[in-house]
């Protein structure tokens, strides 16, 4: 559900690098040079909020960005190197009000109470507007940056073992937020007492080990940072196929799906939620946004004449997981309306060049979809999780839940 007109959309940005499109950095106004400072990215994410945008998602990895699936390759003519998504997102949280921050966290190599306390503070930092996109890496080069384990190379992905690993990575991933869920609620919400007469700043007595023991990991806990201000960040994934919509499932606030037309986009949702009543969670809010890649301009000729161009500086057609939307900014509100029926409730845009396409977002796209009735006019709450409808939740190890909570500590509706 949504805490706007339920006529209206969700809309969240993808941020990453100067734009989708891989010559993107050679457009005028991509600022190529300015892409490892601060001011780069709070103007554009303070562009998304003008834009009253639900928030953005920034991307993040831990290898160099590249066109092959499993290996860095060796072009110089494409954007390499990032800063890091949560350290981007706190560094902006302070320059902007309303506006949703969901940074990348790779939930293969890094540690689920590292993850926790990194988001639990960009919830502090941005007065309740964090959140996480949690991504899976299969590339072997990237597990040997750790040196904890080795992940084999994947020679045919519809092959069994591939999709064993696949399916293994997965689940290593629900296992990776399952943790962090519980390390955000290992301190009850009035755990802070702050009474200076008696001297006590905690009550130890709320503060609770999660105990949390699984296939891939143990994580003992308490948390050393206390429950965020949404009680739970919102979290997101992208999904592709059945596999990594289960994870969507099992463990996200929003889904992130990638149909290239509005049947296609049904089958999706369907299959979703029959994996979200399949996980227990049928009467939980879960969001299921649509991704697009999108040229605009004002006029449909111009978009196609950018785009052809951009690819002609590339050597090849570009052509990723979602779908390529070229048009106006009234042509791709008619789209987004189209697919609307099928059961989306948002779109996650992916800029094809950030420093152009952003701004046709914001001032174009937006105000069409305000003149269809169709979009916010004004932020109608101070939080992420208020932006999206989603209810605070209940602390998990509050003893009001005790009697309610199954041995894993997850309500039981």
């Amino acid at each position: 559900m949504s805490s706007t007109s339920p006529s209206h959309l969700h809309l969240a940005l993808a941020l990453d690098g100067t734009g989708w499109h891989p010559a993107s950095w050679r457009e005028p106004v991509a600022r190529p040079r300015d892409l490892f400072t601060a001011r780069y990215w709070a103007d554009l994410i303070t562009e998304a909020e003008e834009g009253l945008l639900d928030f953005v998602t920034i991307e993040d990895g831990l290898g160099p960005q590249s066109s092959h699936f499993l290996d860095p390759d060796e072009r110089t003519d494409q954007v390499r190197g990032r800063l890091d998504a949560v350290l981007i997102a706190s560094r902006v949280a302070p320059l902007t009000r309303h506006i949703g921050l969901v940074p990348t966290v790779v939930a293969t190599h890094t540690e689920p109470f590292h993850i926790s306390k990194a988001i639990a503070t960009l919830d502090y930092v941005s007065t309740g507007r964090a959140g996480l996109r949690v991504l899976i890496t299969a590339r072997p080069n990237e597990a040997a940056h750790f040196g904890r384990r080795t992940i084999p190379r994947i020679e045919a992905y519809d092959s069994p073992d591939a999709q064993e690993l696949v399916t293994d990575l997965f689940d290593e991933a629900a296992d990776h937020v399952e943790a962090v869920r519980r390390l955000w609620d290992s301190w009850e919400d009035d755990a802070e007492i702050r009474d200076v007469a008696t001297g006590r700043f905690i009550d130890r007595d709320k503060l609770h080990y999660i105990d949390f023991e699984g296939k891939y990991f143990d994580v003992k806990g308490p948390s050393i940072t206390p429950r965020p201000p949404q009680g739970q960040p919102v979290v997101t994934a992208l999904a592709h196929q059945t596999v990594p919509y289960r994870l969507v499932a099992r463990q996200a606030d929003v889904g992130y799906v990638t149909p290239h037309d509005a049947d296609q986009a049904r089958a999706i949702v369907a299959e979703i939620r029959a994996e979200q009543t399949a996980a227990g969670r049928a009467e939980e809010p879960l969001h299921v946004f649509g991704d697009l890649v999108v040229f605009l301009d004002d006029e449909p000729g111009e978009a196609a004449a950018r785009r052809e161009r951009l690819d002609a500086l590339a050597g090849y057609p570009y052509a990723g997981d979602a779908r390529l939307f070229t048009g106006t900014p009234a042509q791709l509100a008619d789209l987004l309306q189209e697919f609307q029926p099928a059961g989306l409730t948002g779109f996650r845009l992916r800029p094809a060049v950030l420093g152009h396409d952003v701004p046709q977002i914001t001032r174009g796209l937006v105000p069409e979809l305000q003149r269809r009735g169709a979009f916010r006019s004004a932020y109608e709450a101070d939080t992420l999780r208020g932006l999206l409808g989603l209810a605070r939740p209940a602390n998990r190890y509050s003893p009001r839940l005790s009697a309610s909570l199954e041995p894993g500590g997850t309500p039981i509706a």
